[in-house]
């Protein structure tokens, strides 16, 4: 079963052998795995060179944003499943062949999310952080995760969907997300940690500067999902769906009790 990669890098030179190394190491037999690099002047596009004989293809060309160059990327893609890796993020070994067998044990399934350990900028793992399962109504109320590093989903889920928002430059991959699901996708869960989620001082969940644009995004994808804005009595459902969350998965608290939170975390 061919899987096809997406890897988007920006400036993140310190990061990007770490996430390729990740990949190539996989030692999956049918790995298509694409690299996008819309302009990086710190030397990432020279680090991607070296490992030249081990890409697939590699796309060198300004884009609109992080969303634009994933579209780029899977419109050259030609496997059964696709994945995308931030490059600061890295893949935990064998993650690639654990999601092909499931894909082949399941092949009502479009989407599966693993589970990703949350690492800092040296790679130390700093907490473990849970998919959980997925729902319209759930996510609509941020009251579900899916890890983005640890989920994948069948090509022809992707061509059946818009593919990812292009004006979306804080949580592209949630919305992503949403229009699979709009689009029928069915979703599942593997309990495996298949990746390697990183928090930096520049990393958007670390850092929190993108964090307006993000609670507008929710807003609009709030109204996709429930075609509606949201009323007066969506705080107090939304309250109850995320005490709903944490008691269906008290792994994913006792976590978050222990270590802390993910977002805004330094």
């Amino acid at each position: 079963m061919k899987i096809s990669l997406v890897s988007i890098s920006f400036n993140q030179v310190d990061y990007l052998r770490y996430c390729i190394d990740s990949v190539v190491s996989q030692n999956y037999g049918d790995l298509e795995y694409i690299l996008v690099d819309p302009g990086s002047i710190d030397g990432s596009r020279e680090l991607i060179d070296e490992y030249q004989n081990l890409l697939t293809k590699k796309i060198f060309s300004a884009d609109k944003g992080p969303a634009d160059g994933l579209n780029k990327g899977f419109a050259l893609a030609t496997g059964e499943i696709f994945g995308f890796l931030n490059s600061d993020d890295i893949l935990m070994p064998g993650s690639l062949e654990q999601i092909a067998g499931f894909f082949e044990r399941n092949p009502e399934i479009d989407v599966v999310s693993g589970h990703s350990f949350i690492i800092n900028g040296e790679g130390r793992i700093l907490r473990r952080c849970f998919s959980e399962t997925f729902s319209l109504p759930m996510f609509a109320h941020n009251s579900c995760i899916l890890m983005q590093p640890s989920t994948f989903f069948r090509s022809r889920a992707f061509r059946l969907s818009p593919g990812f928002n292009v004006l979306n430059r804080t949580n592209w991959d949630g919305e992503f997300f949403a229009e699979l699901a709009l689009a029928g996708a069915r979703f599942a869960l593997i309990d495996s940690f298949l990746s390697g989620y990183r928090l930096h001082p520049s990393s958007i969940t670390s850092s929190m500067k993108l964090h307006s644009g993000m609670k507008d995004y929710q807003k609009k994808l709030f109204r996709k999902i429930m075609g509606r804005d949201r009323k007066l009595y969506d705080v107090p459902v939304g309250v109850f769906l995320r005490l709903y969350k944490h008691v269906r998965s008290p792994r994913g608290l006792l976590e978050r009790i222990i270590k802390g939170p993910i977002y805004g975390r330094s």
